[in-house]
């Protein structure tokens, strides 16, 4: 039998809570599988936090409290774990940093900016400049290195998610970058198309009132946990994980891929547009 490998509780937070965790499992008697019998998470999702490498969502840790009866220790020190950084992300975001990596499956919309998986670097850059105009070089290529770390998602071939990503037409005919950075940005996602990590489709801006006109959001589905769904703004961002919420969500997100042109389509729309751009011109609308 394998010699089970030790926690490190002085590393962070989180493995100091996950070890707590994993302490008084063990003093109760119970192996993974009956510690989480009545939630609605799997034995790799509650190992990850034991580990440290997960963060316990206070379902979860209010289920720890109930059945370890440890008076309400793991729902108080949630927040303290949440709240443990772990990068140059903003702090809203830690959550979906850390979902990324676990996910099955990845769906985007983006009416706005080309999502953060798909930048290149002068994209990434060109955002965090203009929402940090005074901010030192220093501390934007810190952020823009962070954002361009996350795509190492679609290079790990066990691991990669299902990937999905509705963008509205606007983003490919009305560049943020010169035109050979315009190209190169496209080229990128046509690039992780071809090799099958992502799927991306067009909303025409013909396309009249659409689904989700007023919002953007990820939808994150995985093996061992309830699906989560992201909701961002310039400054701010929020996860929620409340089922009917986010079954309405998908719902309309479907509706949305309905609207959107096919794949196909929508990638040869991208290639034309990335062409054009090397060209100096500006890409055609549908119309």
């Amino acid at each position: 039998m394998a010699r089970r490998k030790d926690i490190d509780g002085s590393m962070s937070v989180p493995t100091f809570y996950g070890k707590e965790l994993r302490w008084k499992r063990e003093a109760a008697g119970m192996s993974l599988e009956t510690f989480l019998e009545g939630s609605f998470y799997g034995k790799t999702y509650l190992s990850d936090i034991e580990r440290g490498e997960r963060r316990m969502p206070i379902d979860l840790a209010r289920h720890a409290d109930r059945v370890l009866n440890t008076d309400g220790f793991f729902e108080r020190h949630c927040e303290d774990v949440r709240k443990a950084r772990r990068g140059p992300h903003a702090a809203y975001f830690e959550k979906v940093l850390e979902a990324e990596k676990y996910a099955e499956s990845i769906e985007e919309w983006c009416p706005i900016i080309i999502p953060g998986l798909l930048q290149t670097a002068p994209y990434a850059r060109t955002l965090v400049r203009s929402a940090h105009p005074a901010a030192f070089d220093d501390w934007v290529e810190e952020k823009v290195a962070a954002r361009i770390a996350r795509a190492r998602l679609f290079e790990e071939d066990h691991s990669t998610p299902e990937y999905w990503a509705v963008l509205h037409e606007l983003l490919i005919a009305d560049p943020i970058l010169p035109p050979l950075e315009m190209a190169e940005q496209l080229d990128r996602v046509v690039e992780l198309a071809e090799r099958r990590r992502i799927t991306p489709q067009i909303v025409p801006r013909t396309s009249g009132p659409y689904p989700l006109m007023a919002a953007s959001i990820k939808v994150m589905t995985f093996q061992d946990a309830p699906p989560l769904l992201y909701i961002e703004a310039s400054y701010s961002g929020d996860t929620i994980d409340d089922p009917a919420l986010v079954k309405q969500y998908r719902k309309a997100y479907d509706r949305l891929r309905a609207v959107a042109l096919s794949p196909d389509t929508s990638l040869d729309m991208i290639k034309a547009a990335a062409e054009d751009y090397r060209n100096g011109k500006q890409p055609d609308r549908l119309d």
